[in-house]
């Protein structure tokens, strides 16, 4: 018989009892070295959690439905006896081998946070490891860090409160100010069951105070009995349907929206796509219209910086990117995904149409990674390839601006005494009212129409 490991979940990054959305393999499965063995899914993103090594499932530890962190296990394996008699554990198995399974509650010691199995993996290949974001440490009550979480994921005051980071994952879910919530556990923590009882007890109030979400105000939803009126059925809303709906209600209560509407015209683009389409088709690449809309965009948030900026948490100060990573709406089964382009400034019109291409593909075969989705400054959603004329897209918070774009149309357009038919493009620009005026909004999608009118521009 081989040796016996347990495999256990190694770093996913900053999250927490992550949901077990798929197990791909059963009892007695045989299974090869970085073989999928479950999938997770977390805030739009799906993440498959592979073997060590190579061996046969004795047992697995997990469910579907299940909530999992890091150190968590998985399930038991039984290594091959090739494998376990002369292969060397791998770093990133060691690093899997040795992760702890104390739960993610524990306080940990300042300094000790292990590298992940990946970061150790690209170490032994000499790869530079990733760049890393600027951390804020959230502490509990007695002062011991408890977390490294991203800075622009803590909100202002949140970090003051103590709670777990699976609590204040659940607090932003539900959209529940912390510094409101009175802690039952030890010291004031701040446990689940508080989280929940504080919101249940606002929706019970049902008076125009309603529930807090965002620090806003807003009445508590109406219960009707639909099944008096006829047959009825009800559908639990998955995952990622969830959170967008808290995200664009945060949004749209948050943010004062205006939306700025035009037209480009892009019958010369058109003749240009078409005569380089047989050039792309031999790249395996699709050229769409899509491609020459984000690149003039990031031409045009490059001229307009206030459109590629975020105000902070306190309202009183503009964040202005320097980067131009441009998220671009796709639509899948599971509902609305928005996947990052990063750079979109330096890379030409074939490399982003390559992109879009793989980045769509794994938003509606749910393989992004919680990566793919961060970090954009802009955003696109287009409805083109199915039609519409214009219509009003919600900012995507924390960004203060969005792109929507439309079916394109031929049209008479009235020009030197005659109608000629031109191919126009419907164009509408929600932005973020409290950082931009309407004069600067007409003046981009005017800048962004002369651009994909005239590519040339782009150079100049």
């Amino acid at each position: 018989m081989g040796e016996r490991q347990e495999i256990r979940l190694p770093d996913i990054g900053d999250f927490e009892d992550v949901d077990v959305a798929e197990i791909l393999v059963a009892v007695g499965d045989p299974v090869a070295a970085e073989a999928s063995l479950i999938v997770l899914e977390s805030d739009k993103a799906t993440m498959e959690i592979p073997s060590p090594r190579a061996g046969t499932i004795v047992e697995m530890k997990v469910a579907v439905g299940d909530k999992v962190s890091q150190g968590a296990l998985i399930a038991v394996l039984e290594a091959s006896a090739s494998e376990s008699e002369s292969a060397p554990t791998s770093p990133a198995a060691a690093a899997v081998e040795a992760t702890p399974s104390d739960s993610s509650d524990s306080p940990r010691e300042p300094g000790t946070q292990s590298p992940s199995p990946a970061a150790i993996a690209s170490s032994d290949r000499g790869e530079t490891a990733p760049r890393q974001r600027p951390t804020q440490t959230v502490k509990d009550v007695e002062g011991t860090e408890v977390l490294h979480v991203p800075a622009e994921l803590v909100p202002a005051g949140e970090a003051s409160a103590h709670a777990s980071p699976s609590v204040r994952l659940l607090a932003r879910e539900l959209g529940a100010d912390l510094r409101l919530v009175p802690g039952a556990g030890p010291k004031g923590r701040i446990l689940k069951q508080d989280v929940q009882g504080y919101v249940k007890s606002m929706v019970a109030k049902g008076t125009s105070s309603g529930v807090p979400i965002a620090g806003v105000s807003v009445a508590a939803a109406l219960k009707f009995d639909f099944s008096d009126y006829g047959p009825v059925e009800s559908q639990p809303l998955n995952r990622i349907r969830k959170l967008s709906a808290a995200n664009l209600h945060r949004s749209w209560v948050t943010v004062p929206h205006v939306t700025q509407f035009d037209e480009a015209d892009i019958t010369e683009l058109d003749t240009f796509r078409r005569k380089m389409k047989p050039e792309a088709e031999a790249r395996n690449i699709k050229l769409t219209f899509l491609p020459f809309v984000l690149k003039a965009c990031a031409h045009v948030l490059a001229e307009f910086p206030h459109f590629n900026a975020s105000l902070d948490h306190t309202g009183e100060h503009l964040i202005l990117k320097r980067y131009f990573h441009i998220g671009v709406a796709v639509d899948t089964p599971n509902g609305l995904v928005v996947p990052v382009v990063r750079d979109a400034d330096t890379k030409g019109l074939y490399e982003i149409a390559a992109e879009l291409m793989e980045i769509s593909t794994k938003a509606r075969e749910r393989k992004l990674r919680p990566n793919d989705l961060r970090g954009g400054s802009f955003s696109i959603s287009s409805l083109g390839g199915i039609g519409g004329t214009f219509f009003t897209p919600i900012v995507n918070h924390p960004e203060v601006a969005i792109l929507g774009v439309s079916r394109m149309e031929w049209r008479p357009v009235h020009r030197e005494g005659e109608f000629v038919p031109r191919l126009l493009l419907p164009l509408s620009l929600s932005y973020d009212h409290r950082v931009v005026d309407g004069a600067d909004a007409a003046r981009f999608t005017t800048r962004l129409g002369e651009l994909l009118g005239d590519l040339r521009r782009l150079i100049l």
